[in-house]
């Protein structure tokens, strides 16, 4: 199993195919395998690097307090250990608030930078809505029933469009309880997403930014979207009709194809 040493712990990551390098960050309680939809057609054209936040996976999950601050050092740190000057920067979520903060503090690392299903935080954003905040809040115990798992995630996905998309929450429960994460690094993780607010910070990312959203994303509502493209300068918004939170899974033909395009055209 491939780790790499830095900022103090030990991360679980993978290098897929060659080319400019682009790096893929989860969100909240997704590992590497959230990205199983895009790996292969994204190492056509790029190198690859996929690896564990810190708190999920295989990568460590030390009782510490995290912050958004420090996720976004952790990748710095993980790709100056692959000896990794410059790279793309995608996230999704609160991957999302981690490449911002790593735009932000860590300019000269980003080529280019693209934003799924995500915000600037803080209490100018659209939020959560309640029934799913809840859900979130619920997350850390992981010993509920299969059925309310389904829900939980069911809340990720387009509501139109979930009765055919049963095999995605299939797949995302399996790799849940293939390495169940732990209450306090749920709960780490979630703290530090709540607490992120670039909304004063994200005018200064400089680097061409392409922001991508769902327009029945039920966690991150989609107008976030338009918050975020209305203050970083160089950045174009797309909204992906018939899909969610999780469009990356949903429509990963759509999705790579935005994605090779605009890092490539």
């Amino acid at each position: 199993m491939p780790k790499i040493a830095a900022n103090g712990i030990e991360f679980y990551y993978e290098i897929h195919g060659s080319g400019p390098t682009l790096v893929l960050l989860e969100g909240l309680g997704y590992a590497s395998w959230m990205w199983h939809r895009q790996v292969e057609e994204l190492a056509k054209h790029f190198t690859v690097v996929v690896f564990d936040n810190r708190g999920v996976g295989y990568t460590d999950k030390p009782e510490m307090e995290y912050s958004i601050q420090l996720f976004a050092e952790d990748t710095a740190e993980v790709l100056r250990a692959q000896h990794i000057e410059k790279a793309h920067i995608l996230g999704v979520s609160m991957g999302g608030f981690i490449a911002q903060e790593f735009a932000i503090r860590y300019p000269e690392m980003v080529d280019q930078l693209i934003l799924c299903s995500t915000s600037f935080g803080g209490p100018n954003s659209i939020p959560i809505p309640q029934e799913t905040l809840d859900i979130m809040m619920q997350g850390g115990s992981k010993d509920g029933s299969i059925e309310k798992a389904r829900y939980a995630v069911s809340t990720a996905l387009n509501l139109e469009t979930l009765p055919e998309n049963q095999d995605i929450i299939d797949f995302i429960i399996e790799q849940q309880l293939k390495n169940l994460q732990p209450k306090h690094a749920y709960q780490r993780q979630l703290y530090a997403g709540a607490s992120f607010n670039s909304e004063t910070r994200v005018h200064t990312i400089w680097a061409k930014t392409l922001i991508l959203a769902g327009r029945g994303d039920r966690v991150v509502p989609c107008g976030n979207a338009r918050l975020l493209h209305e203050k970083i300068p160089n950045s174009k918004e797309i909204i992906i009709e018939g899909t969610g939170h999780l469009f990356l899974m949903e429509k990963p033909d759509v999705t790579n194809r935005l994605i090779i395009n605009f890092l490539t055209v």
